[in-house]
């Protein structure tokens, strides 16, 4: 019930962030370490072949995308000792997943006949209910969703393979980082919740081709960015859709719930490269937006950086959220009207049975008894709000609510969004 939910904090310590002792004897443990770890593809990719035995990465275009990331985390990013650790070990896991990923598919080439049937792929910026609408729709057992644990390690190696009756290792080791997160974060759940069996987004496995809006969300990396911006994506998104077949032929699975913010900017590609998918663009007050990303990112980038600049990240990201509403309303057109519905925040808050029937009946998709009961228990599990709300505050970023709305009329002008308190 609400009255038993905590009541919401204001977060003081971006720039300094402040640590329990466990934390700090954990990072203390870690600095040592942190200083022998070499951030270039080489030195990354000949710790994968090491950890797995495996030397083929397939396509190696995405060499240079992983040289240009590690220049901008070695020369701009600020790393901490904690954020050299923590890039360099995702880095690792990222070329493990591939060399897994490619070993997978040599040995069963015809995982890449599997058929991918009309995704429902939810496009939408963070705090748009976009999260809690893919959660909703993933608990459809009808549906095939992607969980926090196999996100991380898509692929499992044959000698951890568990026999009959035997738990994952994955999970377990998923656990083990999401305990070093909330302890590092506490308050990170009111914002996003991560636990080990969460729908996640597939911006995790497009990290697998290193070409991801995912690699500039933990730190800035302008010159990343920037390339990232200028070059196109769609053979990162073939890649994701190969990733998503290797999963379907291990897990099983039909039809997906994809959904992920950087879709946004991405409606050409997502449409050339999943033809018969149903797209759900949602949409909320890109003010109420901005400083709640803003927030959620500026908190996160202490697991990089040990003083976070407020200012820096809310001039960064304003701009950058500001680029993906620009693609936004530039595109819109590119996803086909007869399968794309947009979902205003507001109306899917009052109704969302409504919400989900409509999105079910354009995407074709039975709304059976199984998948209502199935929802409801979701909402009775999880209701909005049980871990407790941050007080966001603009200007904590240096930012002004009037100067963004009116920078973003654009946006909201054309899809009819409303302002919020």
């Amino acid at each position: 019930m609400a009255a038993d939910r905590p009541a919401p904090v204001r977060i003081e310590d971006y720039a300094d962030p402040q640590f329990t002792p466990d934390v700090q004897a954990m990072l203390a443990a870690i600095a040592p370490l942190a200083g022998t770890l070499e951030l270039t593809p080489a030195a990354l990719m000949d710790q994968a072949r090491a950890e797995t035995g495996l030397d083929d990465f397939g396509p190696r275009d995405f060499v240079e995308r992983l040289d240009v990331y590690c220049t901008a985390l070695r020369e701009e990013a600020g790393l901490s000792e904690l954020g050299w650790f923590n890039n360099h070990t995702q880095l690792v896991k990222v070329l493990r997943n591939r060399l897994l990923v490619e070993d997978l598919v040599r040995r069963h080439p015809e995982i890449l006949d599997l058929e991918l049937a009309a995704p429902i792929i939810v496009c939408g910026l963070p705090r748009t209910g976009s999260t809690h609408l893919h959660n909703l729709i993933s608990a459809d057992p009808g549906l095939r969703s992607l969980p926090y644990w196999e996100s991380l390690e898509p692929v499992l190696p044959e000698a951890e393979r568990p026999g009959p009756g035997d738990p994952d290792p994955r999970r377990e080791r998923c656990q083990v980082g999401l305990d070093f997160l909330h302890a590092a974060m506490p308050l990170f759940d009111r914002m996003h919740e991560m636990t080990v069996d969460h729908v996640h987004e597939e911006i995790q496995l497009l990290l697998i081709d290193c070409s991801t809006m995912l690699m500039e969300t933990s730190t800035m990396v302008p010159s990343w960015a920037a390339y990232y911006r200028e070059h196109d994506q769609t053979s990162s998104y073939r890649y994701l859709r190969k990733v998503l077949q290797c999963l379907q032929f291990l897990r099983g699975g039909h039809r997906w719930v994809l959904k992920s913010p950087q879709h946004l900017e991405q409606f050409p590609v997502l449409a050339e490269v999943f033809p018969d998918a149903t797209f759900v663009v949602t949409h909320r007050d890109p003010v109420a937006v901005t400083a709640s990303m803003t927030t959620m990112v500026t908190y996160g980038a202490r697991m990089s950086v040990a003083h976070p600049d407020p200012h820096a990240y809310g001039a960064y990201w304003a701009d950058r959220l500001e680029r993906m509403l620009t693609a936004c309303v530039r595109d819109r057109e590119a996803l086909p009207a007869a399968r794309s519905v947009d979902v205003q925040f507001g109306d899917f808050m009052a109704d969302e049975d409504g919400t989900v029937a409509r999105i079910y009946d354009l995407a074709g998709q039975p709304l059976t008894d199984d998948a209502r009961a199935a929802m409801t228990r979701f909402l009775t599990a999880h209701p909005r709000g049980r871990h407790g709300a941050v007080a966001y505050d603009i200007t904590q970023f240096g930012l002004e609510g009037r100067e963004r709305r009116d920078a973003l009329r654009f946006y909201t002008d054309r899809f009819g969004v409303s302002a919020e308190a």
